[in-house]
């Protein structure tokens, strides 16, 4: 099964984003910034400086810069064990992850998460999970307690918005409907963000759903449900700017389903021998980078100077963050326990 082949989606009328020339540049820096990150990290995984299970990106940027780039630095994130583009999205400085991801002190998890847990309270990014569907129920008390502050507290200001992302697998998953259940009941101020990338692990999409459209079963619970080509940062932004808005108006949660694809295996143990040649190729040929790069060069938003200006300034970003996650420190194997509990 092949999604360009199968699947037509509305063109985007791009007349209606209203981004400027620093917005859409941000948005591919942002993109630039994740792909290579996981570039590094499949290269220092391959060297043995990272341990475990480590879960690569790439292909789907366009999901996380499109949705958590239109977030408030108060507002929440919710991943899975593919979490560190959305960790990088919400602003979690690179050094830190990759530190993380070597399992290092100054890691935003202070070394004992790895590639699966990264966290970081300072910039609302509520985790990686392990398990599938375990993050939904997390995002769900985040998007609760933003209406129990407003309207039980008292707090001024807007609602916090949570976007929880999940792929495809999780949503024949129990917690999936039980909280799309509560969040409707409640209304509460979250996006439900399904990163359809085909494959389940090793189980293609189409044969594990009795209904493929995913963003269909939002019908049952009453929110909107919504599919967007999610290898266009442009559509992704458009769609979930809407959501937030809904979201932050106290109108409820949007279900949304972007379609996309993951470049590599599903990690990087896997030798992705189950995806057909034709398949990949098709999905590599609509990358979203690519296609961001050359809508701005069409129309003469910036020009590739400007465009190799970025990809110098994130290499030597991420440069430095290998430098600094390798020059780090050790846990300290005395404080082996500490923080499992929360301290008095």
């Amino acid at each position: 099964m092949s999604y360009p082949k199968k699947v037509q989606l509305p063109l985007t009328n791009y007349n209606q984003i209203n981004l400027n020339k620093n917005n859409l540049l941000v948005l591919y820096e942002d993109m630039l910034l994740g792909r290579n990150f996981e570039d590094i990290c499949a290269q220092m995984y391959y060297k043995g400086k990272m341990f475990g299970f480590v879960h690569l990106y790439n292909g789907q940027e366009a999901v996380s810069t499109g949705v958590i780039k239109l977030l408030n630095s108060t507002d929440y994130v919710c991943s899975t064990y593919r979490d560190h583009v959305h960790a990088l999205s919400k602003g979690v400085p690179s050094k830190n992850v990759m530190a993380e991801l070597f399992g290092k002190e100054t890691g935003c998890s202070k070394g004992r998460g790895g590639s699966m847990h990264i966290f970081s309270a300072p910039h609302n990014f509520l985790g990686g999970f392990a398990f599938i569907a375990e993050g939904i129920p997390v995002a769900t008390g985040a998007a609760f307690q933003s209406i129990y502050r407003q309207q039980v507290l008292k707090e001024p200001g807007e609602l916090r918005v949570t976007a929880c992302f999940f792929g495809d697998g999780t949503t024949n998953n129990g917690q999936f409907f039980e909280c799309l259940n509560m969040a409707v009941l409640w209304k509460l101020p979250i996006i439900f963000v399904v990163e359809n990338n085909q494959w389940a692990i090793g189980m293609a999409h189409h044969r594990s759903s009795s209904i493929p459209e995913i963003h269909k079963k939002a019908e049952a619970f009453g929110l909107p449900g919504i599919e967007v080509d999610g290898m266009d940062v442009l559509a992704v932004r458009q769609v979930a700017e809407q959501a937030v808005k809904r979201a932050r108006q106290g109108l409820g949660p949007t279900l949304i389903e972007a379609l996309t694809y993951r470049f590599r295996g599903h990690s990087l143990a896997d030798p992705d021998e189950l995806r057909s040649r034709q398949e990949k190729e098709a999905w590599v040929a609509r990358d979203p980078i690519k296609k961001l790069k050359q809508y701005i060069l069409d129309n003469q938003i910036a020009d590739l100077n400007e465009l190799n200006d970025i990809q110098s300034t994130v290499k030597k970003d991420l440069e430095q963050s290998v430098q600094f996650a390798i020059s780090s420190p050790e846990p300290d194997i005395k404080e082996l326990k500490r923080y499992l509990f929360a301290d008095n």
